[in-house]
């Protein structure tokens, strides 16, 4: 069974005790890894005193809050993960998305059955330059911190300024300001459900075993969430219909999500077709159910309109590359021309290959003793030296060889998602084929509509009878293969095609990278391999030199042979 996913988020009063307590391993029983994207403890400082200030200055009651901390459960096999590394993607893919800093921390219980992430991150970011204020003139300040317009109202009766009261002289800096206004998003509800999502997406993303992904559903995602069905409910075919029209709306978007359709069409036309009708069919007529299905019946004609611009795409595109490629076939020329000129026009003449002569097998044997007595006597003197001259070689080559060896760096390494790739792919190929097929199915499910509305007249009864069985078999057919196009992800543990994208395309990503790396690294340390090779190639030539004197008696054999013909 899927386990969910679990994410909470805290308010945070004291900043600097909370980064203490996360982060020190004599508060901690299981203490992993600690990162901050701003490892500077005086940011975290400033910040807790710049939300103080503030908070003081808008007199509202209560507690300040400094910052806010989310709390990540892990999956229990994420240990074997290298910590710095799992830490380090968890926090830097936080702030890329949200531009924040953060500071975290990777944790055990103490029984070590929960594996957990405490990631603080501030509301604020930090101005690239200060804003500061001088004063114009003396500035009197009394105990409560409050701007006071003379001098006497922070003295005393004998004339003393009080204490807790503050003179700010002309010229000098009476307010500093280092950080932006807090971002109001990280304040409204939908905050932490868009977190869960994003972290959710993320941890699967890692998971080595596909029995651990974690399930969450998006709310504000493409697809439409179905209702449970209690025991003993008196709605319950009511809602198992609703449940069917939810279903084939979800199905519809796993096909457009593999044709080429973005999330962000899908999306927005479930809201303008799906969600604001609804709500606009509540206001006219009440809460009535059935028409929830009319509605979503509507928004799947529109969804596959879409799927069909989008295959129109991508079949066009193919029957162009497949008609350069015939181009270029023909055009590539089988045979050589030769063009000769004569004194009326060009005549072109084949190029014919040269055959070489057969050897003769009756060659006698007394005429190849005699040739060969002396080239092996050559030959055994040329290895000799050959020999010689290796020997000292292959000793250099293998001091240079362990040389390189010490000096180069370990090769880079595929991350998890990379690593993936490959078996994404094949997944994708396999949702692609089936979607194709659909496709096919869809088109010709359409031909025949499209004679049968042309079939009129009383003697084609028996025709119309048959399309119309034809049809139905056919609808048939599209509705299972849908189901079975959902059904492909789900047999590697995927919630959706959606999800599966979102994997798909970071291990891409990330599989991108890894072979760039691998290019840097040839291209630096290629270079030495190749000087050392050159070593090798030497004496591979000099070894050659061998053969071509055995070779070069055998040629001269064979034009004697020849000419004794």
């Amino acid at each position: 069974m899927k386990r969910n996913s679990f994410i909470e988020m805290a308010k945070l009063h004291n900043l600097s005790g909370r980064i203490t307590y996360i982060s020190s391993h004599a508060k901690q029983e299981h203490l992993y890894e600690v990162y901050a994207t701003e490892p500077d403890r005086a940011f975290w400082r400033e910040l807790a005193k710049c939300s103080q200030e503030e908070f003081a200055k808008s007199g509202t009651n209560g507690k300040c809050i400094e910052a806010r901390e989310l709390m990540i459960a892990l999956p229990e096999s994420f240990i074997n993960h290298d910590h710095d590394y799992l830490l380090k993607k968890m926090v830097d893919e936080f702030k890329k998305r949200y531009g924040v800093e953060c500071f975290a921390a990777l944790h055990h219980n103490k029984r070590k059955t929960n594996l957990h992430i405490h990631m603080i991150f501030a509301e604020k970011k930090l101005l690239e330059q200060p804003i500061e204020k001088v004063a114009i003139r003396n500035m009197f300040y009394d105990e409560q911190g409050r701007h006071v317009r003379t001098k006497k109202e922070i003295l005393d009766g004998d004339g003393n300024i009080r204490r807790g009261c503050k003179i700010i002289k002309k010229g000098e800096v009476y307010e500093s300001k280092i950080f932006t206004v807090k971002n109001s998003r990280f304040k409204q509800e939908y905050f932490l459900d868009e977190a869960k999502v994003f972290y959710t997406d993320l941890i699967n993303q890692m998971v080595i075993d596909d029995k651990d992904r974690l399930s969450i559903f998006d709310k504000n995602g493409p697809y439409l969430a179905t209702k449970k069905i209690g025991k003993n409910n008196p709605k319950a075919e009511e809602i198992k219909a609703d449940n069917e029209i939810r279903m084939e709306w979800n199905r519809t978007v796993d096909c457009a999500l593999v044709s080429g359709v973005s999330e962000t069409e899908v999306v927005e036309l479930k809201k303008t077709e799906i969600t604001e009708k609804v709500k606009e069919s509540v206001e006219q007529n009440g809460n009535k159910p059935e028409l929830f299905g009319e509605i979503v019946r509507a928004a799947i004609l529109l969804l596959e309109c879409l799927i069909i611009k989008a295959m129109q795409k991508v079949m066009d595109i193919a029957e162009k590359v497949i008609s350069k490629d015939s181009d270029a076939e023909k055009e590539t020329p089988k045979e050589k021309e030769i063009h000769v000129h004569t004194e009326d026009k060009p005549i072109v003449k084949l190029e014919r290959k040269k055959i070489p002569f057969p050897i003769n097998p009756q060659r006698k044997i007394d005429i190849q003793n005699k040739e060969e007595l002396p080239q092996r006597e050559i030959t055994a003197e040329a290895k000799k030296s050959i020999i010689e001259q290796i020997k000292p070689e292959q000793k250099s080559v293998s001091a240079e060889t362990k040389r390189l060896e010490t000096e180069r760096p370990p090769q880079p390494k595929p991350s998890v998602l990379a690593s993936k790739y490959p078996r994404l792919k094949e997944i994708d190929s396999r949702l692609k084929e089936q979607n194709k097929a659909i496709f096919e199915r869809e088109k010709k499910c359409d031909n025949l509509k499209k004679e049968l509305s042309e079939c009129k007249g009383i003697f084609k009864g028996g025709r119309r009878k048959e399309l119309q069985q034809e049809i139905d078999s056919i609808d048939n057919q599209i509705s299972n293969m849908k189901k079975r196009l959902s059904s492909i992800v789900r047999e590697y543990n995927f919630d959706s095609v959606q999800v599966f994208n979102k994997e798909l395309n970071a291990a891409k990503r990330e599989n991108v990278d890894y072979q760039a790396a691998c290019a840097e690294y040839d291209k630096i340390y290629g270079e030495k391999v190749a000087d050392s090779m050159s070593v090798r190639d030497r004496l591979r030539q000099k070894e050659q030199i061998v053969k071509e004197i055995e070779t070069g008696r055998v040629y001269q054999g064979r034009q004697k042979d020849k000419g004794a013909r």
